[in-house]
């Protein structure tokens, strides 16, 4: 990448850097590194982490007043003679970067949680409509069997006998 000549007005940038690296075999050199490693494709893992790029302002001028004098005051990083930031605003930018990290790992293990949880649940709707439907031929079937005489039954023995009757009488 090439270097800003100057820093934007509201200091914001949308330029990242994408760190990828991939597990390899003991006693592999950096001869034997190629790009076919990173490729996921071919069924590497692969894992990556975007870096973005933050401005830091220039330091103010030093006050008459010395730091930490004032209440409310926060100490300022202090810029070596040759103007880049110091070991201390470095650690604090660096400190952020890892906590947003380790924030972005916890949202991807709660996305992997709901997704998980999700998936129980519809196993579970699932399996209580089978149980549902079980219970409800279970039911019809007991309705069925229910052992004793039927009404229909009872009204076709009583017709033979008064055809029979009625033939009997007759002859």
């Amino acid at each position: 990448m090439q270097a800003q000549k100057e820093a934007p007005p509201d200091m914001q940038c949308k330029d990242k850097f994408l760190l990828q690296s991939v597990k390899t075999n003991d006693g592999t050199t950096a001869k034997d590194i190629n790009a076919e490693m990173f490729n996921k494709e071919a069924g590497h893992v692969v894992e990556e982490c975007k870096l973005r790029v933050i401005y830091v302002s220039p330091p103010q001028p030093p006050s008459p007043v010395p730091e930490g004098s004032e209440e409310g005051s926060s100490p300022r990083g202090s810029v070596s003679d040759n103007g880049h930031v110091n070991s201390a605003e470095f650690a604090a930018a660096a400190r952020a970067f890892t906590e947003r990290i380790e924030h972005q790992d916890k949202s991807t293990e709660a996305r992997a949680l709901i997704s998980k949880l999700k998936d129980e649940k519809n196993n579970a709707v699932q399996q209580n409509n089978k149980l549902r439907q079980d219970l409800e031929l279970l039911r019809r079937e007991g309705k069925k069997n229910r052992g004793g005489v039927s009404f229909i039954f009872v009204i076709l023995v009583g017709l033979v006998g008064i055809v029979l009757g009625y033939v009997m009488k007759k002859s």
